[in-house]
Order: C-alpha cells, then structure tokens, then sequence
C-alpha cells in the first residue's frame, strides 16, 4: 500500500512551464509583437499618420467630396473659358494646322464649349452624372483626336489621369438603379462601384508616371520620384490607400504651385498657355485623390481584404 504526500506549493514559486506551451488547447490568438521589430515599428508609424489625418480632416470631411469635384471639373471650366477668350486663334489652329473646313471647326468648338460648361455644372450640382460623365469622357477622346494630341505622350499620360479622376466622380455619385428586366443578371451598386473605383485608382496615378518620364533629371527629381511612385503603387493596389492618397495630394499641390506657376509668367509669352493647361489638368487630379480619400479604395484593394483576416 502506498502513500501520497501532498505538499502546498506557496504562490509565486517556480512553474516548470510558465509560458504554456505545454498547453494542448489550441491558442485563441496571437502572442504579442515585439515593439523593437522596425516592422512593428513601421505599421505602428503608419497607423498614427492614418489616425492623424482622419483627425485633422474631420472638420473637411463633409466638404470634402463637394471640393472634390470640383476639382476633377475645373480644368474643362478652364479650357471652355480658354475656347471662348480665344476663339480666333482655335478657328485659326484648326483650320490652317487640322485642316477643318470652315463651319465644323465652328461647330466643333462650340460643341466641346455646350458640353465641357454643362457637364461640369451637373458634376459639381450631382445632377444626371452617368450623362455629365460620359459628356466629359467624350470631350476628353474627341479634343485628342481634334486638335492632333492623341498620340503625345504627356497629354495621352495625364488625359488618363484626368478620365480616372471621372470615374471617381461616377463612383461618388452612384445610383441604386432598379432591373429593368427580371431574372436577367446585372452588376450591383457595391459591384459596380468598386470596379470604378478601382479603374479609378488605377488611371489617376499616370499624371505622376508622365512627370517621371519628363524633363530632366537630377538627385532631387530623382528622390521625389522614387517616393512618388512607391505612392502611386500603394495606391493603385489599394494598400493604406488613404494616407498614399493624402500624401499625393499634398506632393501634386506643391509641385503644381512651384513647377506650373503659369501667374508669374509674362501674358503675351507662348510657356503661359501650356503651363496654365498643366495646372488646371494636375488640380483635376488632385480632386480625385480628394474623392479617394473620402471614399476609400473600395472592395478590390488589399485595404479591405485585411478586414477580413
């Protein structure tokens, strides 16, 4: 017969497993991560940038989608303006240089002015925008062609920005729709705005892919770049897209003030024209990284698939 001798152990004293691995329960979480890992170092950075901008934007915010599209509008206002002040020198271009016959290019002009002024109203007023974007996009395509611009690199580059900045302004804007037929399959409002969105993304950062391949080169070109472009990538992916985005913002605006300051340029010299196209066409931009960051990267960005894990 044998005996057991039971002995109290004091609290506190020695645990032969005191992290619990020998614990055959499955874990419920994850261990702690180490505050000295630049990884952690980096992500817990990049959450305070994201907390302060979605603090100091609050009293923007409700604006924020009303400056927005009016920004992405402003440089057809610009150009309708443009057209109008100009009028003879357009006649003149079109006719001696695209070989217009007298009356379309009249027609041609006046039709882009009707378009470009009433589009960009129903954009600002969110009023029949599908028809407002579509307007837009058709002027954009048609003034390519017309004025012999389609196959330049830059304008095709940052035309591309200007047409991802619509399709922002369209997925602002979307509208629950009802089937027109039943049992036939169509894309919902979610589906349809996400695929705009991230069209939308995707168009919008060739304005800086064309200032890369721009111009000349030097160490400190060469840093705005490569930071630009890591940017512009995080944004095309959908990946902490809202600070990508703001941080864009703030490089465009200022580049766009120190670079196409077309105001400090003598009226009658020729640079002014093509400097006061590039700033209008870069705030466009602006304004549909303003909608981004307003609206979010939507459901095809690695932003929203970490929501789920």
């Amino acid at each position: 017969m044998s005996s057991r001798i039971s002995i109290a152990r004091p609290q506190g004293s020695y645990s032969p497993d005191p992290h619990g691995f020998g614990n055959s329960r499955s874990s419920s979480g994850f261990r702690a991560a180490d505050p000295d890992d630049p990884i952690e170092k980096l992500r817990a950075f990049g959450k305070l940038v994201e907390d302060n901008i979605e603090i100091y934007t609050q009293p923007l915010k409700p604006h924020l989608p009303a400056i927005g599209r009016f920004m992405i509008v402003v440089t057809f206002l610009e150009d309708a303006l443009r057209i109008v002040t100009q009028w003879g020198d357009q006649l003149w271009y079109l006719q001696r240089h695209r070989h217009f016959p007298w009356g379309i290019s009249h027609i041609f002009l006046l039709v882009n002015v009707i378009v470009m002024l009433v589009g960009s109203g129903a954009v600002i007023s969110k009023r029949y925008t599908e028809y407002a974007v579509a307007g837009l996009l058709g002027v954009v395509i048609v003034q390519g062609f017309g004025y012999g611009l389609i196959f330049d690199l830059n304008f095709f580059l940052r035309n591309l920005s200007v047409i991802g900045g619509l399709f922002m302004v369209f997925s602002d804007s979307m509208i629950t729709r009802k089937k027109l037929f039943a049992g036939l399959p169509s894309l919902s409002e979610t589906d349809r705005k996400k695929y705009f969105l991230l069209a939308g993304r995707i168009l919008l950062i060739f304005l800086f892919l064309g200032f890369i391949i721009q111009g000349k080169w030097s160490i400190g070109r060469a840093l705005v770049s490569l930071i630009g472009l890591v940017a512009c990538l995080m944004v095309a992916v959908g990946f902490k897209a809202k600070w990508s985005a703001s941080f864009l913002v703030i490089l465009l605006s200022v580049f766009n003030v120190a670079v196409n300051n077309w105001w400090s340029v003598n009226s009658a010299h020729p640079a002014r024209d093509f400097l006061k196209y590039d700033f209008f066409q870069t705030l466009s931009i602006v304004g549909g990284l303003i909608l981004l960051v307003n609206m979010g990267p939507g459901g095809l960005s690695v932003d929203e698939k970490k929501k789920n894990y």
